[in-house]
């Protein structure tokens, strides 16, 4: 029976976060699952609707993959910068390497053990299949868009990225002695026959396949790995171009691919040998973790060995040149324990990530303009005066990056380093990158007697090794630092400083959206709030004594935490303004995150849908929920956003009836998020703040109509265009046009 009419219904939460639905009357008896209709984006469900059918659901890796491929329009819009063009081609190549490293591998991992996931639509091996027919699609059109499209206009300004072949006799000269002076003393060439094993193939590298001839006419294989030490593209003199139009003598560019350079090169390698052909291939294993953390007596110990047995994990993807025989295909499938279908063959460029190396090249003209981050007036001042807090305990202070500058957290830490009334430096690190500045303070802040505890995150995916050498130098120094709760990953993002005034203490906060990095804040979209609110400094020190210590504790005044009170803190609000919609009065809700996964918080926002509350959803990569549905989901818009900075703050705003809620933090809606990691979501309470969050952030996301793409319910995007009169909207451009410091308020605290 098709809903014609919405019927009046109470909502209450269970326990896991589904939405009880009580209707007026008896239901009709819900079809069998092999008789319920295929869910497509004009099909209307029956009233009896089965929240737990698994059609109602978008496939998570089939999301991440579609949100790749939004990255790789990008590399096609003509109307961004050519440089720009080709990196976000390389982010695709990056982001599909991890892709493989992560995601394949566990599916990999649940065919081998024969799991399957009834909540699932798909089985891991259905999913593998539908993952590589879209990948081989995905990687074709990328390899496309270089070829026919970026290299090409390149050349046409100046930059020249050659095949080998295309060199001249005198670039050929230049590159061959580049080849002798720099490449040919580190290449190692390894052998395969009956006396020599097969070589182990790191993670990531790339290689040639290389068939030799000796003098008895026996040919052998050998494999050389491509040195990543050593620049990809292989740079070549630059020369003089024709003069403009405009009198100017612009500079050529030239550079060849490195695995070129050396196959041409490989007699060198093998005298007396005749090189009977070479192919370049690169190999992808699983890299992801698994400790066992209750077994493992030393976790910093631990996680060392883990990270160095992940360049041994089990190979998950091969890619090969098209031109390579299947002969030495079978030399790698069956050395390399894959199967065919593990082989990703291609014309071109084999690992499109080294193309980040053209941003390299001077040429700003073919870039985004560079632009100088703003800084709220009264915190500048107080910056300038060398009084950080007395600007914070003026009223708190939002800051919105990369348009606002990470300065002044910087800066709030240095002085707390310094200023001798300060006791002592709680904060948590999850990736703080190298040559950390943050790092430094708190190291200089030990040497100022300060107490100074780090929780440290070891396991912050492919940046343990960097946290690893963090640690141990914290240590080293008298930092107390921690490594999180056994079974827990601490994703939350929170420095707080005790400082002693007058007879009493105050402590200042810092909660964020964003990691602790000042290079990721210039190119990640993050919120930060300094505070020196009661309230949250008390919550800040029960968070750190659960991180360090033991606590039971299971409310706190005003943070969400994750796991222990967030789904619940999330579940109830999102019923109050079901609540509220079913009084009759106006209900919305606006959500920004990175991912939407979690099922359960998925089937709370189709009752708010059927409710008849407006939901907004700005969802950077993966959304499961399907919007659109009649009698579903048609109350639900579901935008993504892909442009120069990657979008990665976290903002829940709840109407309310009039009277708006908002949570900012760390924390994406996805059960790992939720259930498996320490996340904080964030309150802010000043109402100018919220003003600025509502109008001057969230409306102009929901207002982009450059960059934006709609999610439809067959889980395709459509690239939202400027209709009619209305003008062009990009809100990355218009926030950073803005960035003069007005979007980061400071109003008097509370208490």
């Amino acid at each position: 029976m098709a809903i014609t009419q919405r019927a009046s219904r109470s909502v209450r939460s269970t326990k896991n976060g589904s939405p009880k639905l009580v209707p007026p009357q008896a239901e009709p008896a819900r079809p069998e699952p092999d008789e319920a209709p295929p869910v497509e984006a004009t099909a209307t469900p029956p009233l009896g609707l089965d929240l737990d059918d698994p059609r109602l659901y978008l496939n998570r890796e089939i999301g991440m993959l579609e949100f790749f491929r939004r990255v790789l329009e990008e590399a096609r819009d003509p109307s961004n910068p050519l440089l720009e063009r080709a990196k976000f081609l390389a982010i695709v190549g990056s982001n599909m390497d991890e892709f493989f490293m992560v995601r394949v591998a566990g599916l990999k991992q649940q065919v081998k053990a024969g799991v399957v996931d009834p909540s699932d639509e798909l089985t891991p091996a259905e999913q593998l299949a539908a993952i590589r027919k879209v990948v081989v699609a995905l990687m074709q059109e990328s390899r496309q868009c270089w070829e026919r499209d970026l290299r090409p206009q390149l050349a046409e300004t100046g930059i020249h990225v050659l095949a080998y072949t295309e060199l001249s006799p005198n670039q050929r000269r230049k590159v061959e002695a580049y080849f002798q002076e720099l490449v040919f003393p580190v290449l190692t060439p390894l052998a395969f026959d009956p006396g020599r094993p097969f070589p182990h193939i790191s993670n990531l590298s790339l290689n040639l396949a290389v068939l030799i001839r000796g003098r008895d006419g026996e040919e052998r294989f050998a494999r050389v790995k491509v040195p990543n030490t050593l620049p990809r593209l292989v740079p070549i003199k630059r020369s003089s171009g024709a003069t403009r139009k405009d009198g100017t003598v612009p500079r050529e560019h030239y550079f060849v691919w490195l695995e070129q350079v050396i196959a041409a090169n490989l007699h060198l390698l093998f005298p007396g040998m005749e090189i009977v052909e070479a192919h370049p291939f690169h190999v992808t294993r699983d890299a992801d973790i698994i400790i066992q953390e209750l077994e493992a007596e030393d976790l910093l110990e631990t996680m060392e060995e883990s990270v160095r047995q992940r360049r041994f994990g089990s190979v998950v993807r091969v890619q090969v040149s098209d031109r390579m025989p299947e002969r030495m295909r079978e030399i790698l499938v069956d050395n390399l324990e894959v199967t065919p279908l593990d082989v990703y063959s291609g014309d071109g460029p084999i690992d499109l990530s080294r193309l980040m190396g053209l941003m390299g090249v001077d040429r700003h003209d073919l870039k985004d303009p560079p632009f100088v981050p703003g800084v709220p007036a009264g915190l500048r001042e107080a910056i300038h005066e060398g009084d950080i807090f007395s600007a914070i305990r003026q009223g708190d202070v939002l800051l919105h990056h990369p348009y606002d500058s990470f300065t002044p957290v910087l800066q709030f830490l240095q002085a707390a380093a310094d200023d001798n009334d300060v006791l002592a430096i709680k904060q948590t690190l999850y990736r703080v990158g190298r040559n950390s500045p943050v790092v430094e303070s708190l190291l200089e802040a030990i040497e100022n007697d300060k107490q100074v505890a780090a929780l440290v995150e070891l396991k912050a995916r492919f940046d343990e090794e960097s946290n690893i050498g963090w640690a141990k130098r914290l240590e080293a120094e008298g930092v107390h630092v921690v490594y999180g709760l056994p079974g827990l990953k601490t994703h939350s993002k929170v420095a707080m400083v005790v400082r002693k005034e007058g007879t009493g203490i105050r402590r200042y906060v810092h909660l964020a959206t964003g990691n602790y990095n000042p290079v990721t804040a210039g190119i990640y979209t993050d919120l930060g709030l300094f505070t020196a609110d009661d309230e949250i400094g008390a919550d800040c020190t029960d968070l750190f004594n659960f991180l360090t210590g033991y606590s039971a504790k299971a409310e706190y005044r005003k943070l969400l935490v994750a796991p222990i009170n967030l789904r619940a803190r999330m579940q109830d609000l999102i019923c109050r303004e079901i609540e509220i919609a079913q009084r009759g009065e106006p209900a919305h809700l606006i959500f920004k995150m990175n991912a939407l996964v979690d099922k359960p918080m998925i089937k709370l926002l189709y009752a708010a849908s059927r409710a008849g509350v407006q939901v907004d959803l700005i969802v950077r990569s993966i959304c499961c929920l399907r919007p659109g549905i009649q009698g579903l989901s048609e109350n639900i818009r579901v935008r993504s956003i892909v442009g120069r900075f990657l979008e990665h703050s976290r903002i829940y705003w709840f109407g309310n009836a009039g009277q708006p809620e908002i949570f900012v933090g760390s924390a994406d809606l996805m059960p790992r998020n939720i259930d498996r990691r320490v996340e904080v979501l964030f309150p802010v309470s000043d109402p100018r703040l919220g003003k600025v969050i509502r109008d001057d952030i969230l409306g102009v996301y929901l207002s982009d109509n450059v960059k934006t793409r709609a999610l439809k319910a067959d889980g395709s995007y459509l690239r939202v265009v400027p209709t009619g009169e209305a003008p062009a909207v990009n809100a990355q451009s218009i926030l950073l046009k803005g960035r003069s410091g007005s979007s980061a308020a400071s109003t008097p605290a509370a208490g």
